[in-house]
């Protein structure tokens, strides 16, 4: 089964491609992301990396965790499951217009 990590502090012009070269390393990739904004298309500084075994993704934290990406230290470590945001306690800023205002 996949193990997805999370690899953050990266230089923000890196790839997809240079992800999956680094993490090759450490054991099957099956799949690489850097995340970038989708509207200026720049690097956010994280990915997610898949690694195809558990053995893999154990080897990629201890190996590459701390590891020195083109300047910067990377940080490498499980990834935690996506939060519904839907469920949120917090209107995030958004005004409830459905109140009445009282001035």
């Amino acid at each position: 089964m996949a193990k997805k990590l999370y690899v953050g502090s990266i230089p923000y012009d890196t790839t997809d491609a240079q992800l999956e070269e680094l993490f090759s390393q450490a054991g099957k990739v099956e799949s690489a992301t850097a995340i970038t904004d989708k509207y200026s298309g720049r690097g956010k500084g994280f990915g997610f990396v898949e690694m195809e075994t558990e053995e893999g993704a154990k080897n990629a934290i201890q190996t590459l965790n701390g590891h020195d990406l083109n300047g910067r230290t990377i940080v490498v470590n499980e990834a935690r499951p996506k939060e519904d945001r839907n469920n949120s306690s917090s209107s995030g800023g958004r005004r409830n217009y459905s109140s009445p205002r009282r001035w």
